[in-house]
């Protein structure tokens, strides 16, 4: 962040906003190493070479930082998992799993934390946590063909968090054990929403299958 002189770290002058976002970033970079209630505030004002006090005039609270963090890591996750179009369905929905799977891995000390830890414990990072699902949800239903009535997607919505819900539950046991493969862990969850789409619409089932 800048050079030495006399052993001490030269400051870089930032803008608010670039310093507000050095701070995120630093933030989202130990999510990636530790759980977010780990994340002290001295850890992260050393790193971005300010005062411990400065961090709190870009953010109020410890939850404020907390929650802008959350936020940051979710758009993250969700421009990883975005669905890639030059694919055809069944390989994009295998894509966008194993980019999922690949960035809980990277990250499964906050994913762990975040989901079953104290911070599952907050309304607010819990609020922001279902979004990302929601997002989720809407990105899956935009990208599959459902030849179904448009009253029927408040039970297409309820399907595919469900299935999320299935997803996040298989990933937190195999990021603890790991007794299966990657590869076998990805079949998986393709296989399961392949199952779901027959329930929901056999001609999409048929056409995932090819």
């Amino acid at each position: 962040m800048g050079s030495k002189a006399n052993g001490e770290t030269k400051r870089v002058r930032l803008s608010p906003d670039e310093r507000r976002l050095q701070l995120i970033t630093l933030g989202v970079k130990m999510l990636g190493e530790r759980p977010l209630e780990e994340i002290s505030v001295s850890d992260i004002a050393e790193q971005a070479g300010i005062s411990r006090g400065l961090l709190f005039h870009y953010f109020p609270t410890m939850q404020d930082f907390q929650l802008a963090v959350v936020a940051h890591a979710n758009t993250e996750l969700l421009q990883r998992v975005r669905p890639d179009s030059s694919l055809d369905i069944f390989e994009k929905l295998r894509d966008s799993i194993e980019r999922y799977i690949d960035y809980v891995s990277e990250n499964r000390q906050s994913y762990l934390a975040l989901l079953r830890g104290p911070a599952s414990a907050s309304p607010d990072l819990m609020s922001l946590v279902d979004q990302t699902r929601l997002s989720i949800v809407e990105m899956i239903l935009a990208e599959l063909p459902l030849a179904v009535p448009q009253d029927d997607r408040p039970r297409l919505v309820l399907a595919v968090r469900g299935w999320i819900a299935f997803v996040e539950e298989i990933t937190l046991s195999w990021l603890r054990s790991e007794t299966i493969t990657r590869e076998q862990l990805v079949d998986l969850l393709v296989e399961s929403l392949m199952t779901l789409s027959l329930a929901l619409d056999p001609a999409l089932a048929a056409a995932l299958r090819g």
